[in-house]
Parts: structure tokens; C-alpha cells; sequence
């Protein structure tokens, strides 16, 4: 299926500019909203730290993005020197981007060898100023690269895979399992959206996960093939269950960091387009993004039969049978939240949309301060 025509090419410096600039705003915001659900309780103190370190690793991403399209058209009409977003589902960068960026990483230091320090590239600029009295776009570009390719020599990047890693959380008492909390995160590539997941788990092997060589690299490859906004929590954890009988996946967490909807940059449908609509007569004011939650909890356990004279301990999740989308979503609990400036709040607390009424909505005052409601 073709989806290029939910993509939106920014045309122009200026429009690129502002694009990441309001995300670089909405981050830092996103970071304020993940204290404070700390504080609410509604997320763990490991599940926040957690979620910071993926929002650094995000905006150092979209900071070198920034870089690298910073002279968007002024070196040419190239359509590769222009940044493509998905302008419906998401209003991220579309997964593309993330794959080239991937691929960047890897020659990165070669790129930084064959390209002039920004200290020569500054003086050959002014040079360029003094005597040629234009604007030095080429070196100006050549600067831009330079400093995309210094940001994706950092190890803080948020990629379209970041493997799965593990802490632990446990007791190493005798006859004790050993508990361990597993997180990832992918760039998804069906809704360009950015997810988190977070996987408490007990092992009862003989060696510690993190040390055994024959479970953890093929729980990784797991858990990474099986990261898909498609695929239902209920369905990742029976499989992780049933593939690794020695690991009991106790609790399964998604957080879907988006979409982003901006009456600016993307198209919108429902409510949200006149709320955004009529909160754009100021300045960075026409934005929303969704901040989600899905969360499968196992209530206990039951033995299956594996063969003749084998046995095979199995989780049972909580999902109320009255709940039809948690039924239909295959979660305990799903919380929907939505994080926007307190103009885009007032349009929308006026409008009273019924379908909006349920959520948790993050306001963004004039001083930045984050309020819950």
C-alpha cells in the first residue's frame, strides 16, 4: 500500500526551521509531563527514568535532523535535501528518515574526517563575506553536515531500533526467581510514531538473563521482531511467553510517543482540526500530541501441557471481559493523554467534545508550567 501521500515535504529553510523548533519545545514539554506523571504515580520511578533517557536520545535525533536540513532548498532544488513527515497519523518525520539517519550513524566518523573542522569552515566564511560579498550557502551547507554528522557521533540518539536492554530488579534470595525489567523502543513503520516498551519479567533459569548467551541475544531478536503498533500487547506476551518457557513475562507496557497534530503542518480530522483551528491565531500556539499508555498485567498463572510427561507455566493477563476496547486492544488498561498550550486547552474545555472529555489533558502555561486536568 502506497502511503507517500500521507507525507508532507517541507518546502524551504523557513518551514523546516519552524517544524523543529516546535518540536524542540514539545520535548522539552514531554519531559515536564513524564515528572509529573511520576508524581501522580501513574508511572514507576524506572519507568520515568527510563522514558527520560529515550526523550534525550529523541531530541538529540531531532536536533541532528534539524542540522541536516538546515539549508532545505538553498543549495539547490534537490528533493533529498528536503525533509519528508507524515502529515495525517503522526506528524513525525516519516520512518525513512530514521533508516537514512541509521545508516548515517554507521559513516559518521568518516564523514567527519573528510569534512573541514567548524573552526576552518567559520574562517572560510568570513573570507567568503569579505571578498566575494554573498552569502557563503556552500560553506554555510558544508557546516550544516559537518555538525549533523557531530550529533550522530553521539551515542544519545533515538534510532528506528534501540535494542532491548535489561536491569534488575529482584532478590537473589535462595529459591527466589530473579525479576528484571526489560525496556526497548522503535521508531514504529506503520504509524511513525515513536513507541517505549517496558517488560517486567521473573526468570527462573539456572544463569542470571543478562549473563546467559544462549537467552538473552535471542530474547532481544525477539522482543525487536515482535515491536509492532499492529501487534496486540496479549499477542507479544504469549509469544514471548511460550517461546522462552524460563521467563515469565509478568507485565507488558507500550507508551506511544505521539502523533503530533499542528494546524501548521499536518492535516487533521475530528475534533481536534477546529480546536487546533481556532487556537492558531498566535505563534506556536496550534499544537497537540497524544501521550499513550497500554499496559497488560498477568493475574496468575496455570500449567499447560507440553507433552507426554512435560509441563510449561503459563501467564494469564487481566482483561475485563466488559471492556471492549480493552477486548479489542488485547490490554488491561489503556490511558489516553493529551499534552497542549493552554490556548488550544481554552478552544477545546469551549467546544466540550464528548469524545475528549475522558482524557487526561497536560497544559502548557505562558511560563511553560505543566498542569494537569
Amino acid at each position: 500500500m502506497d502511503l507517500t501521500h500521507d507525507h508532507k515535504v517541507l518546502e524551504g529553510a523557513q518551514a523546516t526551521r519552524r517544524y523543529f523548533a516546535k518540536f524542540a519545545r514539545i520535548n522539552e514539554h514531554l519531559k515536564e509531563v513524564t515528572k509529573l506523571s511520576k508524581k501522580e504515580k501513574l508511572i514507576t520511578t524506572p519507568e520515568a527514568t527510563i522514558l527520560q533517557w529515550y526523550l534525550e536520545g529523541l531530541s538529540t535525533t531531532f536536533t541532528a535532523l534539524s542540522y541536516k536540513y538546515l539549508m532545505a532548498n538553498r543549495v539547490g532544488d534537490h528533493s533529498e535535501t528536503l525533509l519528508n513527515i507524515d502529515k495525517r497519523d503522526s506528524g513525525f518525520p516519516v520512518f525513512s528518515e530514521t533508516l537514512q539517519m541509521a545508516a548515517d550513524a554507521l559513516q559518521a566518523k568518516e564523514h567527519l574526517k573528510s569534512l573541514p573542522s567548524q573552526e576552518r569552515l567559520k574562517k572560510d566564511m568570513i573570507n567568503h563575506i569579505l571578498t566575494e560579498r554573498s552569502a557563503p550557502t556552500k560553506l554555510q551547507y558544508a557546516m550544516s553536515q559537518r555538525i549533523y554528522y557531530e550529533y550522530l557521533n553521539s551515542e544519545k540518539l533515538f534510532l528506528s531500533q534501540n535494542d532491548p536492554q535489561v536491569i534488575w530488579t529482584g532478590s537473589q534470595k535462595r529459591g527466589q526467581r530473579r525479576k528484571y525489567l526489560i525496556y526497548w523502543a522503535k521508531y514504529d513503520s506503520e504509524s511513525n510514531v515513536p513507541q517505549v516498551y517496558l517488560m517486567e519479567i521473573q526468570d527462573s533459569g539456572k544463569k542470571a538473563l543478562p549473563k546467559d548467551e544462549r537467552r538473552w541475544p535471542r530474547v532481544q531478536s525477539h522482543l525487536m521482531a515482535q515491536s509492532m503498533s499492529s501487534l496486540k500487547l496479549l499477542t507479544i506476551a504469549r509469544g514471548f511467553d511460550r517461546d522462552f518457557p524460563n521467563l515469565h513475562p509478568k507485565m507488558l507496557r507500550r507508551f506511544h510517543i505521539g502523533p503530533m497534530y499542528s494546524h501548521k503542518f499536518t492535516e487533521q480530522h475530528g475534533p481536534l482540526r477546529d480546536v487546533l483551528a481556532d487556537a492558531a491565531g498566535e505563534p506556536g500556539l496550534d499544537w497537540a500530541l497524544t501521550w499513550t499508555i497500554e499496559s497488560l498485567v498477568s493475574q496468575k498463572t496455570t500449567s499447560e501441557k507440553t507433552g507426554f510427561f512435560s509441563s510449561a507455566e503459563r501467564e494469564v493477563y487481566a482483561i475485563d471481559k466488559r471492556d471492549l476496547e480493552a477486548q479489542d486492544k488485547g490490554v488491561s488498561d489503556i490511558r489516553r493523554s493529551l499534552i497542549l498550550p493552554h490556548r488550544a486547552y481554552q478552544v477545546l474545555e469551549e467546544k466540550n467534545h464528548p469524545s475528549l472529555r475522558g482524557i487526561r489533558k497536560y497544559v502548557v502555561g505562558n511560563n511553560s508550567r505543566i498542569l494537569s486536568y
